[in-house]
């Protein structure tokens, strides 16, 4: 009989290697040795499947390095897939758009890729919409047209009276008003009327003088013509010094019948009126010319509107006003514009604007409100054909921009297109265009806030991105004749040859070249047109002061600082005026210059001439336009536009 425990045996694994005997006088284990076995063929098969995994992936790893050589110039790599710049965006400004990643200059946030394959201009406008989304946002269209603008200007203003009917009545004798005749604001008061009985002791005093020159007159009736005349002269004088007080003719015939004094004089009103307010009370002491009394006639009212500062360039001297009364419905009254005010209120951005209108029978009140229609003289009788307008709805507004959405043509889905557009003063319901669009386009007339918050969701130029009305200005090209524009020839090649010196390190010729930019744009003169001339002061003044810095430079680097400065000026020059000289002038830039920044310059030659590093760097760069003779430099891309990857720079 065996005595050891019957222990069934595992196999062991296929293509495992054979147990190990036991050792000599060692006895073999009984129940632990079989499990022992089977983990540690358990931990060889995953230490196995792990190191396979650590192989792959040090193989992938070194598949995905770049390939030595590559090209590491720092801001002058190009997209990993050619066609297609990798653009970065914030999740939370989406109209922030730059070449690579980094922080969102408004918050902070860590920028996130975003793939467009296109830099056109076009599609960074444009809304692409199913038809269900147009139909849930309710997107409605209308076709441009020509229509009539009546000139009609719908203003709101209060009635108020004519200022120049209000009259104060006054006192002509000091004393005490012992009894008014009118006692409230808003009585009428016509013109005589006894308004008020003053205790005057100056008048009274006067009176007794009165009768008694005339009881010496009648005295002496019988005397010396000597005595005769005495008398007559006294009873004179006592007439004048009452004169002087202010009574009138009949009141002194009155007071010389008198055999007493008066004790009182009466205070008559010299002109009519409703009190607009009452100065003194029933009791006071006056003096000789206290205010009692301020009346206006309001035969005649003035009705003051409130008017933009955009509507004032419709509003005349002398144009027709229709006014509409909340109290008077169904009922209206015509006045005419005599008085626009020459400042405007900086609080309301409001100039007030004067309509008089007849009040014989006192129906109007000063105080009411009343709606204005403003029929001026449109000049649209004198238009050869009439303008292109659109509905205000169509339109919006953010500060200086006037933005409409354009569908356009020829797309599989609908689809819509953001684009600035000048409007003339707003006529009623309408816009007239100005410039930006066309007769037969088809334009949004609703829903363009939702296909505006849709484009600045997705990251394009909405609204809020798109350049201004002012910054449009700002940039726009004079008309000037070719006789004034032969005129910035010579300052032009005195900066051409400017950047010649500094790019080829030549520091002495480059102080005389900034000499001769200074003097020349000293000598240079712009009388006309006004814009052109006032915008040219400016430049003048800069590149002058610029080029002084600059032939006063210690050195190449500070001399670069104040070239850049002057190119600003140049280039806006040949943006603004045009290209005087006979042969063409290119734009170039360099990302590197200006601490990384980028800074333009203007040069003759086709290959970059670089005067921001010199023989360091001398063809570093790119050409971003040409001016041709006597032409004018392109337009920038608006900067919130990815610039595409630098491809082609010399080094």
């Amino acid at each position: 009989m065996n005595d050891q425990p019957n222990v069934s045996a595992t196999p062991p694994p296929a293509g495992a290697p054979p147990p190990e005997p036991p050792s000599p006088g060692v006895a073999s284990p009984v129940i632990a040795s079989p499990t022992r076995r089977q983990r540690i063929w358990q931990w060889l098969r995953r230490a196995s499947t792990g190191l396979l995994v650590l192989a792959a992936f040090l193989i992938g790893l070194w598949i995905g390095l770049p390939a030595a050589g590559g090209d590491d110039h720092p801001g002058h790599q190009a997209s990993s897939s050619k066609g297609k710049a990798t653009i970065w965006t914030c999740s939370m400004h989406p109209q922030i758009r730059l070449p690579k990643p980094g922080k969102c200059p408004i918050c902070g946030m860590d920028l996130i890729p975003l793939e467009t394959g296109h830099d056109d201009e076009g599609s960074n406008r444009e809304v692409s919409l199913s038809p269900a989304a147009v139909k849930l946002a309710e997107i409605r269209t209308t076709r441009v047209g020509s229509g009539e603008v009546t000139g009609e200007l719908r203003l709101l203003g209060q009635l108020e009276y004519d200022e120049t009917q209000v009259r104060t009545i006054t006192s002509w004798v000091g004393g005490r008003i012992d009894r008014l005749y009118v006692s409230n604001v808003g009585a009428a008061v016509g013109s005589g009327s006894l308004i008020a009985k003053v205790y005057s002791p100056e008048v009274y005093a006067a009176h007794q003088d009165l009768i008694q020159a005339k009881k010496q007159r009648g005295r002496m009736r019988d005397a010396l013509p000597v005595a005769k005349n005495a008398a007559e002269a006294a009873l004179e004088s006592a007439r004048q010094r009452l004169k002087l007080l202010g009574l009138r003719e009949e009141d002194l015939a009155k007071m010389e019948k008198e055999d007493k004094p008066w004790e009182h004089v009466s205070i008559r009103a010299p002109f009519g009126g409703t009190v607009l307010e009452q100065m003194v009370h029933q009791g006071a002491y006056i003096t000789t010319g206290s205010p009692l009394f301020r009346v206006a006639a309001l035969g005649r009212l003035w009705v003051q509107l409130d008017a933009y500062e955009t509507d004032l360039a419709r509003i005349e001297l002398g144009d027709k006003v229709t006014l509409a009364i909340a109290s008077y419905s169904g009922e209206l009254f015509e006045g005419k514009v005599t008085f626009i005010d020459p400042v405007l209120d900086p609080r309301t951005r409001t100039a007030k604007v004067r309509v008089e209108v007849a009040n014989e029978k006192g129906r109007l009140r000063p105080g009411m409100f009343a709606e204005a229609v403003i029929h001026s003289p449109e000049e649209a009788s004198a238009q050869p054909e009439a303008p292109l307008v659109i509905p205000y709805t169509a339109v919006l507004f953010t500060g200086q921009r006037s933005v409409v959405f354009v569908k356009v043509p020829g797309k599989d889905r609908p689809t819509y297109a953001a684009r600035e557009v000048q409007l003339g003063p707003r006529a009623g319901h309408l816009y007239p265009v100005a410039s930006g669009l066309q007769r037969g386009e088809e334009i949004v007339t609703q829903g363009a806030f939702a296909l505006d918050a849709e484009l600045q969701i997705r990251g394009g130029q909405s609204m809020m991105t798109l350049p201004d009305d002012l910054a449009r200005a700002r940039s726009a090209p004079f008309k000037i004749d070719a006789k004034t524009l032969a005129t910035l020839e010579p300052l032009v090649a005195a900066y051409l040859k400017l950047h010649q010196h500094i790019a080829s390190d030549e520091l002495e010729d480059t102080k005389q070249a900034f000499e001769a930019v200074m003097k020349q744009a000293g000598k240079t003169k712009i009388v006309a047109p006004a814009d052109a001339a006032q915008r040219w002061k400016q430049l003048r003044d800069t590149i002058q002061r610029t080029a002084k810095e600059g032939q006063d430079a210690n050195g190449l680097d500070e001399a670069r600082v104040s070239f850049e400065a002057v190119s600003v000026s140049m280039i806006e020059l040949l943006r603004r005026y045009g290209n005087p000289t006979d042969g063409q002038v290119r734009l170039a830039f360099c990302p590197m210059a200006n601490d990384n920044q980028g800074a333009e310059w203007l040069q003759t030659a086709d290959q970059i001439e670089n005067p921001y590093f010199g023989s360091k760097m001398y063809r570093c760069g790119e050409l971003r336009g040409v001016a041709e003779p006597k032409g004018r430099l392109p337009e920038p891309k608006n900067e919130s536009e990815p610039r595409p990857a630098a491809e082609g720079h010399q080094h």
